[in-house]
């Protein structure tokens, strides 16, 4: 029987202020991964990480909401996409993903930027960048979820919303805050019917608004309600709305001059009337603190206190509370980056802001997503009096463009156009185990296209240049992987103790560990470790037992960069190395025969092999040695493969084997050799929605099998060893799905076919 399971799960988040939610029953974290739905639990005491990933729109997830409609009525998960739509998840506890999609709703006719609802309320609100917002009504029938639009709002004076906020006032009437492209805040009230018509404008900031949120000041049934607004303009305003009890009028005494208008900092009043109730909507208080755009801002109560989370592009999270004395709103707690340890780029310091702050359902933990797509965790030790930062996830926020295992399996390298390199190993701590990232050894100022293994200490990237890359590990990584992955390095004594990259450079530099740390060094007392080190870069002796930090991740696990392969002459498409790392292949992106060829380095010495092979006419996509070394296949946009067999010889010649020049009717964009054991046996997969299987010792090197799909295949690879006479073969499409065919030994033929996503 052969079963499979995911085991780890990278996902960078979507750096829309919307695109999160923690929810505070499951206690699970959904947040918008490019076009899906990542879910995750932050306080799990296994660290697992993202264990699922929710599919089903075209476009990228702007904005995520749990919502419980009824109290005897299954809860869901909203997710709003630039696809022009909103879906809707119904949890579903007998499957792994836990959420199936049970609607859709559609309607508005651009980018779905913010979503709205109230528990217990079947209402809830969308606006987009079509400049509307529309009111929805859901209805369920214990098997199926219906829906209904109830009302579309023009926004006048035109604006797009980018947040919205509802709340309900006595008597059940909405109550509706929208916000967004203007430095104002709309206020809409259902008067004399349930439909929300416009009733105030309030004024006061002066750059977009990206986040409103809204609660009860008290938990008294006549409690006043408190507006908060976050602006591009570095500010955050309170609003107070008051029930002024009757029909507001002229001889109202709360409108003619009887409010303390002292306290509440302004003499402008906005007049709302519901179908019953009539209230005073008032500015409250100025909130000053943050140095750069506000993106979001949340209440939470704790002990029966009203506390305020914002974040901020100036790389901080702030935490608001009001003096019981003087009723003044001071910022208690500020996590984060503070000003002197900031840096021009990522590699040098600087997170670039965080787009999302969450507070826990038990507001002792923070959850914040920043402009590296990787979320931190903060949790409040009452013991200590402090927040200590906890293990939390990260990932690509851009596509992953190759992926290699290390030589021994020990971990895994990721490259992608988001410009990283990364490294994902598994921690192991008091007998469990979980994947993670543990170094990000490149920060790079172009996006990297490929990405491969020399041998367990180095690798060699290719990117958006004419040159490659190549780099090793430092002592500082290696005693990481050592001390919490049981991954034991033969040479630790001839590593590089670690490296950094200087302020507008593009190369990674080896440094040695600093003798005493420098004045200003990096101590943080919001983390459960500490390093010993001030400079970026240099090495630290570690004293945790946990993956780093997103924080560290950023500023101390770069490899250096040992040497730099030059020759293409445009930008570097794809990249194999020999099994014995001493040969690496290269190609790069090319329209002619002259840019089409493949150039062979060996990695001894760093030179070029004369004269470079060619074969192609276009592009060379996909490069691979077989399992002994002896040949060379390559693939590519002219729609042929090439082989390549190594002189007996003279290891260092190549000379063509084979060819076959249109193996399929569209480009091949993978390759792939079988075991040694199974013979010279290679698959290609391409844009035409087929693999195909191909033997090289045949006559003509004749195709055996042709494999339909429902997608373009592009990418395919084989295990190393056979599997009880059978090859082990993953095949991937351009649709997201992953399959695993095992084939005979003999006759290539499929004996079954296991789509991973079903499991």
């Amino acid at each position: 029987m052969v079963g499979f399971r995911t085991e780890y799960i990278a996902a960078g988040g979507n750096r829309h202020p919307a695109a999160a939610d923690w929810d505070a029953v499951t206690g699970l974290l959904a947040y918008g991964t490019d076009i899906n739905v990542a879910l995750w639990k932050p306080l799990d005491a296994g660290h697992e990480g993202v264990f699922a990933l929710l599919c089903a729109h075209a476009d990228t997830v702007n904005v995520v909401k749990f919502f419980y409609p009824a109290p005897d009525w299954p809860h869901l998960l909203l997710s709003g996409s630039a696809d022009q739509t909103v879906r809707l998840w119904q949890v579903d506890p007998s499957a792994r993903h836990l959420y199936s999609p049970v609607g859709v709703l559609q309607g508005h006719a651009a980018s779905i930027n913010c979503l709205d609802v109230v528990p217990g309320r079947q209402v809830l609100a969308s606006g987009a960048a079509d400049a509307t917002i529309k009111i929805w009504h859901l209805d369920f029938n214990g098997h199926q979820w219906n829906t209904s639009l109830l009302q579309t709002i023009q926004t006048n004076p035109k604006f797009l919303p980018l947040t919205l906020c509802i709340s309900v006032a006595k008597g059940d009437d909405l109550l509706l805050a929208a916000a967004g492209t203007q430095g104002f805040i709309h206020v809409y009230a259902s008067k004399s019917s349930r439909d929300l018509t416009h009733q105030a404008t309030l004024t006061g900031h002066e750059g977009w608004i990206r986040s409103l949120a809204i609660t009860t000041e008290d938990d008294q049934p006549d409690s006043d309600l408190l507006l908060a607004s976050a602006s591009q303009d570095k500010y955050i305003r309170l609003w107070r709305c008051r029930q002024t009890h009757g029909s507001a009028s002229a001889e109202d005494p709360h409108l003619n001059g009887n409010i303390d208008f002292d306290r509440l900092l302004s003499n402008k009043t906005h007049r709302l009337q519901t179908r019953s109730e009539s209230y005073v909507l008032t500015f409250e208080a100025l909130l000053l603190g943050h140095d750069d755009w506000i993106y979001t801002v949340s209440w939470q109560r704790i002990a029966g206190q009203l506390r305020l989370l914002s974040a901020s592009a100036d790389s901080s999270v702030s935490m608001w509370d009001s003096e019981a004395a003087s009723g003044l709103w001071v910022c208690t707690t500020r996590l984060g980056e503070i000003n002197a340890q900031k840096g021009s780029t990522t590699a040098t310091g600087s997170m670039g802001g965080f787009c999302i702050a969450l507070w826990s359902p038990n507001g002792q933990s923070v959850a914040c997503l920043g402009r590296t797509g990787s979320w931190r965790l903060w949790t409040y030790e009452t013991e200590q009096g402090r927040w200590l930062q906890a293990v939390g996830v990260s990932g690509h926020t851009k596509p992953v463009m190759d992926i290699a295992w290390a030589r021994d399996g020990s971990y895994l390298l990721s490259t992608g156009s988001d410009q990283t390199t990364r490294l994902h190993a598994k921690w192991i701590s008091q007998g469990a185990a979980s994947w993670h990232e543990f170094a990000r050894p490149q920060i790079h100022g172009y996006n990297l296209n490929c990405i491969d293994a020399i041998g367990e200490l180095r690798f060699v990237s290719g990117a958006d240049e004419k040159l490659l890359r190549v780099f090793h590990e430092p002592k500082s990584t290696a005693e990481l992987l050592s001390q919490l992955c049981g991954v034991e390095s033969a040479s630790q004594r001839a590593l590089p103790e670690a490296a950094n990259i200087p302020v507008l450079g593009l190369s990674n530099k080896a440094l040695e560990a600093s003798a005493e740390p420098l004045s200003g060094s990096r101590d943080q007392g919001d983390t459960d470790h500490k390093w010993q080190s001030a400079r970026p870069g240099d090495r630290k002796t570690r004293k945790s037992d946990y993956p780093p930090t997103e924080d560290d991740l950023a500023r101390y696990t770069l490899w250096p960069e040992r040497e730099k392969l030059y020759g293409h002459g445009h930008e570097v498409s794809a990249v194999a190395v020999s099994h014995n790392g001493l040969l690496i292949a290269t190609s790069c992106k090319a329209s002619s025969l002259d840019h089409a060829v493949i150039r062979i380095f060996e990695t001894i010495d760093w030179r070029e092999l004369k004269p470079p092979l060619v074969a192609h006419s276009l592009t060379v996509t996909s490069l691979r040695f077989s399992d002994d070394d002896c040949y060379l296949l390559s693939t590519g946009r002219d729609r042929q493969w090439s082989i390549f067999e190594k002189d007996k010889a003279d290891s260092h010649v190549f000379a063509l084997k084979a060819k076959y020049p249109r193996a399929h009717s569209r480009m091949i964009l993978s390759a792939c050799w079988a075991p040694v054991e199974a013979g010279d046996i290679f698959v290609t997969g391409g844009r035409d929605k087929t693999y195909r299987i191909w033997d090289l010792q045949k006559a003509g090197s004749e195709l055996v099998h042709t494999i339909d799909l429902p997608g373009p295949v592009t990418a395919v690879d084989i295990l190393r060893r056979l599997v009880q006479a059978t090859m082990v073969l993953a095949v991937a499409t351009e649709t997201g799905e992953v399959s695993i065919h095992l084939l005979e030994k003999e006759t290539l033929k499929i004996k079954s076919c296991h789509r991973l996503e079903d499991q």
